[in-house]
């Protein structure tokens, strides 16, 4: 007996192996048969037609934010609707646990700079009421609809150690002794490893530095170091070479972190523009130096350009341009008294578009934003329009065109920066990387930057593109990109590719429509407030742990999913 019969689909099992037609049998959540079409005998609670369409293993995200939302919202959407099956977040450097009661504020505060999740959404989605990692887990056994494991963030330990003094102050050996011991305790209870950042973008609610960036070399070593005492555990970390290109001092210490966790260590996220073609190479070497530590850096890349969405008004990329802070982080009255400067707006356009400018220099293409939503009249008919071509027709600069239109609307108006990167040439440099052992797919972010971007579709718009656009890598190879490669990585028992004894954790797709809808602005979370999400195109199916949770596009509402703790649920992967 079946719980579940899939008849006649093409199998496409997650090893890069070529597909074949299969008939699938699931039962107490484990796939329990695969047999050539009309060969599986047996009854079934549920017989489901797969004639036509992908039978694949459930994607694996390797970079979400979801630890905030699965509290209101246990579905992890968009995600689910686009075949993700597990989600692993806790992701640089910030955890929601362990904590103590008076560090909630400071929590939330720094969640909704760092990771713009709206404040309101943390204050009225979550009860904040745990204290201890494992306690933070336990509040989602039973209740989820994905399998979600979480990294312990080196802020919220280091937050609990050193109260206030975390911010500002180098820590004691006894200080580094007890944040070791907590960390220690945290896995124990089920956390995956230990996640940090050192990234000069990461900022707290009060605009300092967030408490990992306090640390010294000898305290996150100490803490990486710890990984190696547990089963199943690994490492991820965000320095500020992550966004363009490592410093010699920042390989050595992400190679070092592998060496003393004895761990992989991924890091998010490795983008490609043919623009800088000595990128690649330059961020690889964290890898190479690493495997000469008897460790393993592993970058993770995107196999899709993600569209994000900015403004003037509210904290984003542009506020990161170097020299821009003096005026982007004045109050709004204010900001909009410098950007009508002449003298003002040529500092800031002269700064932008600077060599000093690294990775945020592409942001100074002005004249190739197009305009999102507006909210004056004196904007009008605007909307989805290039800002040269407005410029044009007004005889400005494209950067005097851009602060006219966004200061009449208050700094709210939407802009879409269009990318650079979506050459030919970039394409194939992303193929190219993708077949590199020191690479692996995944940094979607999802859960985070609600307001500003939506990278959980990546899994849906990389396969359309693969079954009907550039065709890049083959079906097989694309599936296994996203399934079993980062079930590796991280050592998820039993989950990755399809076969018998395995948890069914299934997708059922339509090859001729697989993509996504395109993101749009929805106020759907607590406190009233918004983010970007977009549902998926051609996604018939999908099982978590035997239980269908997506049928046709649209969460059934079950909740089968489980939290993958380290040790129970992952097996040691090694460095070497």
């Amino acid at each position: 007996m079946f719980d579940v019969k899939i008849l006649g689909a093409r199998l496409v099992d997650g090893t890069g192996a070529p597909e074949r037609l299969a008939d699938v049998g699931v039962h107490g959540g484990r796939i329990t048969a695969i047999a050539d079409p009309g060969a599986l005998d047996g009854d079934a609670v549920s017989t489901i037609d797969g004639v036509g369409q992908v039978l694949a293993p459930g994607f694996v995200d390797p970079h979400t934010h979801y630890d905030a939302q699965l509290h209101w919202d246990p579905f992890a959407t968009p995600s689910n609707v686009h075949g993700v099956t597990t989600v692993i977040g806790g992701n640089c450097g910030f955890s929601l646990a362990p904590i103590k009661p008076e560090a909630a504020d400071y929590t939330r505060k720094m969640m909704a700079k760092v990771e713009g999740m709206p404040l309101a959404a943390l204050e009225h989605g979550i009860t904040w009421d745990w204290h201890t990692f494992g306690e933070f887990l336990d509040r989602f056994e039973g209740k989820i609809a994905v399998n979600a494991g979480f990294l312990v963030g080196h802020c919220a330990i280091r937050r609990y150690v050193m109260g206030e003094a975390s911010v500002g102050e180098e820590a004691t050996p006894e200080q580094i002794d007890r944040m070791v011991a907590l960390l220690k305790s945290s896995i124990e209870s089920g956390g995956l490893g230990f996640s940090t950042t050192l990234s000069h973008t990461h900022s707290d609610g009060d605009g300092a530095k967030v408490p990992s960036r306090w640390a010294s070399n000898d305290e996150v070593l100490a803490l990486s170091g710890a990984v190696k005492d547990h089963e199943g555990t690994t490492l991820e970390a965000i320095v500020s070479g992550c966004l363009d290109m490592f410093s010699d001092e920042e390989i050595e210490l992400l190679a070092q972190m592998s060496a003393a966790g004895q761990r992989p260590l991924n890091w998010n996220v490795l983008t490609v523009d043919s623009r800088v073609p000595q990128r690649i190479p330059r961020q690889l070497e964290a890898g190479d130096r690493a495997k000469e530590l008897g460790g393993k850096v592993i970058a993770l890349t995107m196999p899709s350009i993600v569209p994000m969405n900015m403004s003037f008004g509210t904290y984003c990329a542009l506020f990161m341009i170097p020299g821009w802070g003096e005026v982007m982080g004045l109050d709004r009255p204010q900001r909009i008294e410098k950007l009508q400067d002449p003298q003002v707006r040529a500092e800031l356009n002269a700064k932008a578009d600077s060599p000093d400018a690294g990775v945020f220099r592409r942001l100074s293409a002005w004249g190739a934003y197009v305009i999102g939503d507006t909210f004056s009249p004196d904007n009008d008919g605007l909307k989805m329009r290039k800002v040269s071509d407005i410029a044009k027709e007004r005889d400005q600069t494209n950067f005097d065109c851009l602060l006219d239109i966004v200061i009449a609307d208050e700094l709210r108006t939407i802009l879409w920066p269009i990318a650079s990167d979506g050459d030919d040439k970039s394409w194939q440099m992303r193929a190219d990387l993708w077949d590199d052992p020191r690479a692996m797919l995944g940094g979607s972010d999802a859960g985070a930057h609600l307001d500003r971007m939506c990278g959980a579709p990546y899994t849906t718009r990389f396969l359309g593109d693969v079954l009907r656009g550039r065709k890049l890598v083959s079906l097989e190879r694309a599936v296994q990109l996203i399934t079993e490669a980062p079930a590796q990585l991280f050592g998820l028992r039993d989950r990755g590719t399809i076969a018998v004894g395995l948890h069914a954790d299934l997708v059922m797709f339509d090859p001729e429509t697989i993509a996504s809808e395109p993101a749009t602005l929805v106020e759907d979370l607590p406190g009233d407030t918004a983010r970007l999400t977009a549902g998926s195109i051609g996604m018939t199916r999908v099982w978590v742990n035997g239980v269908e949770t997506v049928r046709d596009g649209i969460a059934t509402g079950a909740t089968p999913g489980t939290v993958v703790r380290s040790g129970r649920d992952t097996y040691t992967v090694t460095t070497v």
